[in-house]
């Protein structure tokens, strides 16, 4: 990316500042994953933020990866491992993740390739924080304590939590500034009139965010536990859903679900989370749709599917009891079981209680004199009002 990118942000920079009429460039705040810009940062000396849009779990598990590689664990002998229970080893010595499994670690440790490619980024990329300014996570202090404890013990730079960033925009009026759809798809408004005509925490909403792809055996397996149920769910699929397969579903499915399931392509997320008739999340465990639905107060059903997913879920279950894992192989009678549990059972009666404990504790976060709004200030005026160098 680097190899790409590095000239033409450099001269971005530098025609901006060239330019009359407009402020200089006085800092940069980049994506974590965008290292580049540090080269840049540092010839026009100015301070350079690595934002990393994941929580402190999931930033801690992709900084274990190199002394994963070291004792061996990674790459995998071969991909028996998958399959032998391997991945169910016990990692006792990281700190701030008290008996975590080597499952729980990021995807891209699952591979018999010592030059698999992202692996082998993401271990680079996540280290060259180091480097920068400051480093920002999307999470706030109480929710990952122990976590952000260990990460400032290890990197030389200042942490700062502002999270849930997506909570902020509360505290802007429609009158200081105009939204910007961040959507990658067109949003169907319907979804939130079929919420309207159901009873509250009954609906199991189901979005597997933008990324996952399903084979069409879990596809069905999915559909037949949500049929089964006999349980009310919106269900998002969105195109590519299935790669290279038809998404459609049979008309066996559609016969059972009539009247009480909403197939839609896309919708806001937020939202349909924020709806009183929604019991429960079933979801890829991405970091930005676990902290919708913490900041929601909606309890997860996880099928953890790529990079730090995995991590997440294990954090959701176990640190936060705020869900369940479905695990890798889906079964459509788990599937039903969990869904059943989540909406009527006694253990989805204390997931909503902790998620709607951790909703509060967000709310707190982002008020006045909580964490992540004090930190904001903090950053402003440690870091970006700082001449580079001071």
């Amino acid at each position: 990316m680097g190899k790409n990118l590095t000239t033409p942000f450099k001269e971005l920079l530098v025609r901006l500042n060239g330019s009359e009429g407009i402020p200089r460039v006085s800092y940069i705040v980049s994506a974590g994953m965008m290292s580049f810009t540090r080269e840049v940062a540092e010839e026009i000396g100015i301070p350079r933020v690595s934002f990393w849009t994941s929580g402190g779990c999931g930033y801690w598990a992709f900084l274990q990866i190199p002394e994963l590689i070291r004792r061996g664990y990674t790459p995998l002998k071969d991909m028996a491992c998958l399959a032998e229970g391997y991945l169910d080893t016990t990692l006792d010595w990281i700190p701030g993740m008290p008996n975590i499994l080597l499952k729980d670690m990021p995807s891209f440790i699952r591979t018999t390739d010592p030059n698999f490619f992202l692996l082998n980024y993401i271990k680079d990329e996540v280290q060259h924080a180091f480097n920068a300014s400051a480093l920002i996570l999307n999470t706030f202090d109480d929710l990952e304590k122990d976590v952000l404890n260990a990460i400032k013990e290890r990197i030389p730079c200042p942490l700062y939590t502002l999270g849930p960033l997506l909570t902020f925009s509360h505290d802007v009026t429609k009158e200081e500034v105009k939204p910007i759809s961040t959507s990658l798809w067109k949003e169907e408004s319907e979804c939130l009139d079929w919420l309207d005509s159901h009873q509250p925490r009954s609906v199991i909403y189901v979005n597997f965010g933008s990324i996952t792809v399903l084979t069409p055996h879990q596809l069905n397996e999915f559909a037949w536990g949500l049929a089964n149920s006999e349980k009310p769910f919106i269900w998002i699929i969105r195109q590519g859903l299935v790669q290279g397969e038809s998404t459609t579903l049979s008309h066996d499915f559609y016969d059972k679900t009539k009247g009480r399931g909403l197939i839609a392509s896309w919708c806001n997320q937020k939202k349909v989370l924020s709806h009183s008739s929604i019991g429960g999340f079933l979801t890829h465990s991405g970091w930005n749709s676990i902290l919708e639905s913490i900041c929601s107060g909606v309890p997860v059903l996880c099928w953890p599917f790529f990079a730090e997913q995995q991590t997440n879920c294990r954090f959701a279950c176990v640190e936060w009891g705020i869900g369940m894992e479905i695990g890798d192989d889906v079964k459509r009678q788990k599937v039903e079981t969990q869904v059943k549990e989540m909406i009527e059972g006694l253990k989805g009666m204390k997931m909503r209680a902790n998620a709607m404990k951790w909703k509060e504790s967000s709310e707190r976060a982002i008020g006045s004199g909580g964490s992540s709004s004090e930190n904001l200030d903090r950053l402003v005026v440690e870091v970006l009002l700082k001449k580079h160098g001071e």
